[in-house]
């Protein structure tokens, strides 16, 4: 029995989705893909509004997150971590052979632009990572606040995760003068997990350039040459590509402010749902996710038992993540949701849970 996924990635797959999948393969490096590679690269920069280019690579979003390690983090970095996934950067930083510190916010806290602008006013840093939406704990970092204080910090590379955000949100790569913004699509953008896109500035490009053991498969100055082609260095997860053509052509049917609109109708749906029974938001209310709530589980619900009853009629539920398993849960409201989608994820927890109703 198939599972309806609630969990915040990788989330429910429209049938259309999985239909381009089964597209005839092509050569990679045939005109047929070229075509293919430049209509989506170029759909993403309208997603994105960016005017840069738009890189798609084979693998997870953290091996993107790594590539932006090694391509642009010279003296130092600074990792702003809020969760569990920022938290892994810092140590991916690290792993990398490069100097860097964690600047550490509790669990359920934003990023804030005071502490950037405080950091980063030491001018030891030469590049600062931070993830817009940090998925295990639901928190939304205000992204534009922060750009404010980079425009302060020219030197410093702006790396920004939006795993769980592009897409759902606007997020103006441009506007905000982000130099590298990195995504996975199996959780706003709705596609199987497999396939990553990132940006790269002028600027990044620049420092990637004289930056030595940036390696091959994520080297910026390869993806640049190759997407000068419409091509990719290496053997890209075609089928994957074809899936982004035509949740591209979905997203530009129902239209970008309508999406957004959408996401943000559901994430008020559901914030309100969870504080009806008497639960309370993980997150302060400004800081909530757009495409997740997590919620603190305060009234003692046996969350395990949850997730098993409600895997046994059929839906996917997650009770927490890494150090406040249990303590919380998270509930996805992303990528091609509908209301009627949550009602049955709702109402078959209230079943399961009586005095919930």
């Amino acid at each position: 029995m198939h599972k309806k996924l609630f969990i915040p990635g990788p989330v429910e797959i429209h049938p259309d989705i999985l239909a381009a999948m089964a597209t005839p393969m092509i050569g990679h490096r045939m005109k047929e893909y070229a075509e293919l590679h430049g209509r989506v690269t170029a759909g993403l920069k309208k997603v994105l509004f960016t005017e840069g280019p738009v890189f798609l690579a084979t693998s997870s979003a953290f091996g993107v997150m790594e590539g932006a390690i090694r391509n642009l983090v010279g003296a130092r970095c600074a990792n702003f971590c809020n969760g569990a996934f920022s938290d892994k950067w810092h140590d991916v930083t690290l792993r990398c052979g490069k100097q860097a510190d964690a600047i550490r916010f509790d669990w359920g806290k934003p990023v804030t632009p005071e502490t950037v602008e405080l950091t980063l006013s030491t001018g030891k840093y030469d590049s600062m990572t931070m993830i817009h939406n940090e998925t295990s704990t639901g928190v939304m970092s205000p992204l534009p606040e922060i750009a404010s204080v980079m425009r302060k910090f020219p030197e410093v590379m702006f790396i920004v995760d939006t795993v769980s955000s592009m897409s759902a949100l606007k997020v103006p790569v441009d506007e905000l003068g982000i130099d590298s913004c990195i995504f996975g699509v199996q959780k706003a953008f709705a596609l199987p997990p497999g396939l990553a896109v990132f940006t790269a500035s002028e600027k990044a490009l620049q420092r990637a350039a004289g930056m030595e053991g940036r390696g091959y498969y994520y080297d910026y100055m390869e993806f640049a040459a190759n997407d000068a082609k419409d091509n990719t260095p290496s053997t890209p997860c075609i089928s994957l590509i074809y899936a982004m053509d035509k949740q591209l052509e979905r997203i530009f049917a129902e239209g970008l402010e309508a999406r957004w609109a959408r996401h943000a109708a559901l994430a008020d749906y559901v914030r309100g749902w969870v504080a009806s029974r008497g639960f309370e938001l993980f997150p302060e209310a400004r800081y909530c996710s757009q495409t997740l709530t997590c919620s603190r589980n305060n009234r003692g619900i046996d969350l395990a038992v949850l997730k098993k009853k409600l895997g046994e009629a059929g839906f996917a539920f997650d009770d927490g993540y890494g150090k406040i398993k249990g303590e919380t849960f998270r509930i996805a409201h992303m990528g091609d949701m509908t209301r009627a989608d949550i009602d049955g994820l709702l109402t078959a927890i209230v079943t399961i849970i009586p005095e919930l109703a």
